[in-house]
C-alpha cells in the first residue's frame, strides 16, 4: 500500500476514507466548498501532493468537483435506485438504451470539447489509459466501473447539470444486474482493446477542441457496443 508523505502514517486508502467521511458530515447539499488543500494537509498531517491524489480519487468517484483557482466542492448526490428507476428498467431494453446513448453522448463529447478544463481533460486521459490496461481477468464490476467513470466524466466536462442527471439515469439502467449477463457474454479481449482505443481517441478530440471528430468517434464507439450486444442477445 502506498504510504503518503508526512508524519501521520496514513496510507492512500486511509486518507481517501477520511475525506469521504468529511464530505458525508457536510450533508447532501451540493457545491459546498471543502477546506483548502493546505488546510486538509495540516488537519491530517500529510503533504499537499497526497491531498491532491486523494481528491483526484474522490473526483473519479463523483463525490467532488474541482475548479482551478476556485477550489474543491461537494458534488451533487448520485441518483439512488428508486422504484421509478426500477420501473424504467422493466419497461425498456438495452437497444432503447443504446439508441438514447447514441443520440446523447455525442452531444456530451461536443460540449466537453468546447468546455472541458485542463484538469478535466487530464482526468479523462488517466481514466482512458487505465481502461487500456483492462483484461478479462479483472472482475466484471471493475471493468464496468472504469467504463462508467469515463463516460460520466465526459458528461461532467460538458458542463450541464441536467445532462449529468440524464446520463446518471441511463448509466444506472445499463448497469442494472439483470443486464450484466449479456454484457459479460459480449465482453472479449478484442472488444476491450477496441473500446480502449476509441476512448483514447475521444480524449484526443476533446483535448484538441475538435467537437465534430469527438462526436463521430463516440457514435462509432456506441455502434460497436450495439453490435456486440446484439450478437450476445441473438445467441440466447
Amino acid at each position: 500500500m502506498e504510504t503518503l508523505e508526512g508524519a501521520s502514517g496514513l496510507d492512500a486508502s486511509d486518507l481517501a476514507d477520511l475525506l469521504r467521511a468529511l464530505i458525508a458530515d457536510m450533508g447532501d447539499v451540493p457545491d459546498q466548498p471543502l477546506p483548502t488543500e493546505r488546510d486538509l494537509a495540516s488537519r491530517f498531517g500529510v503533504g499537499r501532493r497526497a491531498v491532491r491524489s486523494a481528491l483526484a480519487e474522490l473526483e473519479f468517484e463523483g463525490r467532488v468537483w474541482r475548479r482551478q483557482g476556485k477550489g474543491t466542492f461537494t458534488a451533487p448526490a448520485r441518483l439512488s435506485a428508486t422504484p421509478s428507476l426500477d420501473r424504467l428498467v422493466s419497461r425498456t431494453n438495452f437497444f432503447e438504451v443504446i439508441e438514447v446513448r447514441y443520440k446523447l453522448e455525442p452531444i456530451l463529447v461536443q460540449l466537453a470539447a468546447e468546455r472541458a478544463s485542463g484538469d478535466q481533460i487530464a482526468m479523462l486521459r488517466r481514466i482512458a489509459e487505465r481502461n487500456a490496461t483492462r483484461t478479462l481477468d479483472l472482475p466484471a464490476a471493475t471493468i464496468e466501473s472504469w467504463d462508467s467513470a469515463f463516460h460520466r466524466h465526459i458528461a461532467e466536462a460538458a458542463g450541464n447539470r441536467l445532462f449529468i442527471d440524464l446520463y446518471d439515469v441511463i448509466d444506472k439502467i445499463r448497469l442494472d444486474p439483470s443486464w450484466q449477463i449479456y454484457r459479460s457474454k459480449a465482453r472479449t479481449l478484442r472488444g476491450l482493446a477496441l473500446s480502449a482505443r476509441q476512448h483514447l481517441e475521444i480524449v484526443d478530440a476533446i483535448a484538441g477542441r475538435d467537437p465534430q471528430r469527438g462526436a463521430a468517434i463516440m457514435r462509432e464507439h456506441i455502434s460497436s457496443i450495439q453490435n456486440v450486444l446484439a450478437q450476445a442477445v441473438s445467441e440466447e
